[in-house]
């Protein structure tokens, strides 16, 4: 009787314990935005308000949305509205939510040997870099961050869609490595302001140039699309988005700052 009693409360305590775990949806989010830190704000609020586990994967943009094609996710978090619209184009995703944005910024040594603090556009400061040969560390890794550098590159004279010269080091890395490494080379790069301001080994490295309109850099959320894949968590995303999109969301993504400086502008509607 005993034993009877006993395998009776473990199985009791075994089946509440599974009623009781928070449910959990897998999100790919981009390095950026995990590089933030932001993350480590709102995914604990996220669990105390709507009891679920937000695992991420955390990579490019590119490499985001070739997870939500294949399915291994139940939303992304990116920010490159191009490759976004062709995934919706695609039938991979149901919708685009706007959430919220910061802007690109261009880095470099504090000396700034291409001259490009004070410049009025972007362009034009990547012509100086090229123009100077000075050393530029590209992420390049089909990130939304590369991809918007790619699309700048191509308005520089005389360097095609991509720089193929010796200056310039395309290192297939997330945002916090490439700054690294920029930061042992004393380089020039392109970083989202987010991932700069939390960045710790800034080096000699400064900011020097931002403001160009080119540079706005939005945030999106995209729930994969169940019909393709009817194993995604559609009603878990549902509820992730409007939390996401929620007041409180509003309050803790407005509040995030670092050393006075806002990170990102909530604008989710």
């Amino acid at each position: 009787m005993n034993l009877k009693k006993t395998l009776a409360a473990v199985l009791a305590i075994l089946v509440y314990g599974q009623i009781a775990m928070a449910d959990d949806i897998r999100l790919a989010v981009t390095t950026s935005f995990h590089n933030s830190g932001l993350s480590d704000v709102l995914l604990p609020e996220i669990k105390a308000d709507l009891d679920l586990e937000v695992k991420l994967l955390v990579v490019g943009t590119g490499q985001a949305l070739r997870l939500g094609k294949a399915g291994d996710v139940d939303a992304i978090l990116v920010h490159s509205r191009k490759a976004e619209l062709a995934f919706l184009e695609g039938g991979f995703g149901t919708h685009r939510r706007e959430i919220m944005f910061n802007d690109f910024v261009l880095i470099g040594p504090s000396a700034d040997p291409a001259g490009i603090a004070g410049v009025k556009t972007a362009v034009e400061a990547l012509q100086k870099i090229a123009g100077a040969k000075a050393s530029f560390v590209s992420r390049g890794d089909d990130s939304g961050t590369h991809k918007k550098e790619a699309m700048l590159w191509q308005g520089v004279k005389g360097v095609g869609d991509v720089p193929t010269q010796g200056w310039y080091r395309a290192v297939g890395a997330g945002m916090g490595a490439s700054l690294n490494t920029a930061s042992g080379m004393n380089a020039y790069i392109m970083a989202d302001r987010a991932s700069w301001l939390k960045f710790g080994n800034k080096g000699d490295l400064t900011l020097l140039f931002s403001g160009d309109p080119v540079l706005f850099n939005q945030y999106a959320y995209l729930p994969v699309n169940p019909e393709l894949h009817p194993h995604v968590k559609k009603e878990l995303a549902v509820k992730l988005e409007n939390w996401l999109a929620g007041p409180k969301a509003e309050k803790l993504i407005s509040d995030y700052k670092i050393g006075g400086e806002l990170l990102f502008t909530f604008n989710a509607k």
